[in-house]
């Protein structure tokens, strides 16, 4: 089979104005990033019209034999539209810390693709761009004011902006930078995070307006004096200039399929350190703008779908109609402790004991959230038929269906039984409820995400994070969702613990209060806010051939 790269290539790309205006916008609302990119003006969010129904794509926890939620996603919105249903879908933009890391790409695959791939996969609009931009003005306006007389009184000791680069660099997590004297700033520790782990980004995703988002700009807090009170950019009077960088990046990116479905790729943190959703900008105008509306959330349920659910249907005033959760027979025998050389020899046992992870997602989803579960097993030629039906049978005794899709190699015309069975979900009323009530202390609502998504005893909280946690109630912020950072691999906060752990806690080792987003993180465990690069990463198999063609992008 020919490669992803290869596949997009080779694909014939509609003109961006004619995927326009199939959604029926007018020329003065489309704005071309050459001939099949398209930024969307975001003032259509508040135009009146109908409500489209919202389809969800998760996954269990992610492991190295991959799952293919965006696969999925992709093919699932083209099987729906070939099944006579307008489907728009909406994805987080790559960011180029995975691209060049361990994903080598986050499009899509095989023929269940979004493109221009390469694009979209490195520079794509320039979003990524402007949010370090205007990132790094605030970081640079912080350490200006200090230097310039100190008139806020900031300490230096206690900044809690750090600057940002869209990369993995564990080099840059913890720095000593103001070095050369008085005239080149004040010594101070310092540090990067990855881009897509920004408050900025964050505030990006879930601004629907200019003016929203300046406001939230403003609020985000910086750092603390040394009376210990919060220090804004408000009161650096970097909102403005910011929202300036940020002018075009508020706007949704149009895209398409290989088959033509439309798309919004816009935004993109993290969900293992950041809210794990694209912007609510391009969900609530996709929404108006078909029938259905898939998105994604990143990693597994517990991670992406908790955040989605709990905090960004909260902010957007939305809830899905269908959730699904994404798996394959390979990667539940990794959480039944196969080894990765042996996943494609049948083994029933390893699959019998990771088959929980699974269960797990789905008892959350159905159970805490009370929204209907359609699961989409992607097929790969080595499994079997004895593991398949087990598969089915397992997920049909827990109260909802299995079906195996082949998207990946057929793209759309692969996914119509799973399209059909969404469609069959949405029609089933539902009405979401969440994880934990806003008016829970802090401690609370972190205890109810872990014990009742994670399956955890407890949380264990380091005398540094209570401390803070009385802070930001005190300060009259103890209401807001409540975004926990841990690893992906696993429903507990240790990597290593693969399946559906038992008897374990969360260790949570800090609180930060982002004050423009409007959620309070908690650290877990021993998750990096700048990932680092593995011993071989992606990036080796990239290159540019002497006639232009990029190869190595997957």
């Amino acid at each position: 089979m020919k490669s992803d790269i290869e596949i997009a290539q080779e694909a014939r790309m509609k003109p961006i104005a004619e995927i326009a205006a199939s959604l029926g916008l007018a020329d003065e609302d489309v704005i071309p990033y050459g001939r099949y990119k398209a930024k969307i003006n975001h003032r259509l969010i508040h135009k009146a019209g109908k409500q489209g129904k919202l389809v969800l794509v998760t996954a269990i926890s992610p492991t190295p034999a991959g799952e293919g939620k965006t696969t999925t996603s992709v093919g699932l919105a083209d099987a729906m539209n070939a099944l006579g249903k307008k489907t728009m879908l909406c994805l987080r933009e790559p960011s180029l810390g995975p691209v060049f890391g361990v994903k080598g790409g986050a499009a899509g695959g095989g023929y269940a693709q979004v493109v221009p791939m390469e694009d979209i996969n490195l520079h794509f609009t320039g979003d990524l761009h402007a949010i370090g931009a205007a990132n790094n003005l605030l970081a640079a306006m912080i350490d200006n004011s200090i230097q310039q007389g100190n008139p806020l009184n900031i300490d230096p000791r206690r900044i809690t902006w750090k600057r940002c680069m869209d990369m993995n660099d564990r080099q840059l997590r913890n720095i000593v930078d103001g070095l050369g004297g008085k005239v080149n700033g004040t010594p101070r520790e310092d540090g990067f995070d990855i881009t897509v782990a920004s408050e900025i980004m964050a505030v990006l995703c879930l601004a629907t307006s200019i003016t929203d988002l300046k406001e939230r700009l403003s609020r985000m807090i910086v750092g603390y004096t040394y009376g210990d009170e919060p220090v804004t950019c408000g009161q650096l009077h970097a909102q403005g200039a910011m929202t300036a960088l940020l002018k075009d990046a508020i706007k949704p990116n149009l895209v398409q399929t290989l088959e033509g479905t439309p798309a919004f790729v816009h935004g993109g943190p993290f969900a293992n350190i950041a809210h794990g959703c694209n912007s609510v900008i391009a969900t609530k105008m996709a929404l108006k703008m078909g029938d259905y509306t898939v998105t994604e959330a990143g990693f597994g349920a517990d991670l992406g779908a908790e955040k989605f659910l709990d905090t960004k249907c909260r902010a957007a005033g939305i809830e899905p109609d269908c959730v699904v959760i994404v798996a394959t027979v390979k990667a539940l025998k990794l959480h039944g402790g196969a080894a990765k050389e042996t996943l494609g020899e049948e083994n029933l046992a390893a699959l019998e004991r990771g088959l929980p992870n699974l269960l797990k997602h789905i008892e959350n989803i159905v159970g805490v959230y009370k929204k209907p579960v359609v699961v989409a097993m992607n097929r790969f030629a080595s499994d079997t038929k004895a593991e398949t039906d087990f598969v089915i049978a397992a997920v049909e005794k827990s109260g909802a269906k299995a079906v195996f899709t082949d998207v990946f190699l057929k793209g759309g015309e692969g996914g119509k039984e799973l399209a059909a069975e969404v469609v069959k979900a949405c029609g089933v009323p539902s009405k979401l409820e969440y994880a934990y009530d806003l008016k829970e202390p802090v401690a609370k609502k972190i205890e109810d995400v872990a014990r009742k998504i994670y399956g955890a005893d407890g949380v264990d909280f380091s005398e540094e994070a209570l401390a803070k946690i009385g802070r930001i109630e005190e300060k009259g912020c103890g209401d807001l969702p409540v975004i926990i950072a841990k690893t992906q691999y696993s429903l507990s906060d240790n990597p290593d613990l693969v399946g559906r752990p038992q008897g374990f806690r969360v260790s949570v080792r800090d609180i930060v209060l982002k004050g423009g987003a409007g959620f309070i993180v908690a650290i877990a465990g021993k998750i990096m806010l700048m990932p680092g690069l593995g011993a071989h990463p992606a990036a080796e198999k990239i290159d540019l051939t002497g006639d232009g063609k990029i190869v190595g992008l997957s």
